[in-house]
């Protein structure tokens, strides 16, 4: 059987440059205090959020990583809601602005796995794969 209705058109979130230079000075210094200070100059932005929840899951500390990932990935939500997203349909990997977002996802399905929040670490899989199963495959090989 096949599908009739169209799916949705892709949602690609804007670019934001100055967030981003901020983010590759905090790698040049790669320390969580240069992350952080990203994360709030720069609330909204959830790339920020996905590189702390990153750093927290690599050293151990589930609990921020967790924290960091739920901050970043309901930031995401409005700004994707903002670009036209009606709660479903893709969001490419492909676009680099979609990337922070995809990797709270990503971060937050680890983490709420981690802490034994099995249903929630499957949603959040889900919703990854779904956004863009290329986003889950790039973001697992890592």
């Amino acid at each position: 059987m096949q599908n009739l209705l169209p799916e949705p058109p892709a949602t690609l979130l804007p670019a934001h440059e100055e967030a981003d230079a901020a983010l590759d000075a905090a790698a040049e210094q790669d320390t969580d205090e240069a992350y952080a200070e990203v994360a709030a100059r720069f609330p909204s932005h959830s790339a920020a959020w996905a590189a702390l929840g990153v750093r927290a899951l690599a050293v151990g500390q589930v609990v921020p990583a967790y924290a960091y990932a739920r901050t970043g990935y309901h930031r995401g939500l409005d700004q994707l809601r903002r670009s036209g997203w009606k709660g479903h349909g893709p969001v490419p990997w492909s676009h680099e602005p979609n990337r922070g977002f995809l990797g709270c996802l990503y971060v937050l399905s680890r983490a709420a796995g981690e802490i034994g929040e099995a249903d929630e670490a499957a949603r959040c899989a889900q919703f990854l794969r779904d956004c863009d199963p290329a986003a889950a495959d790039a973001l697992a090989s890592h």
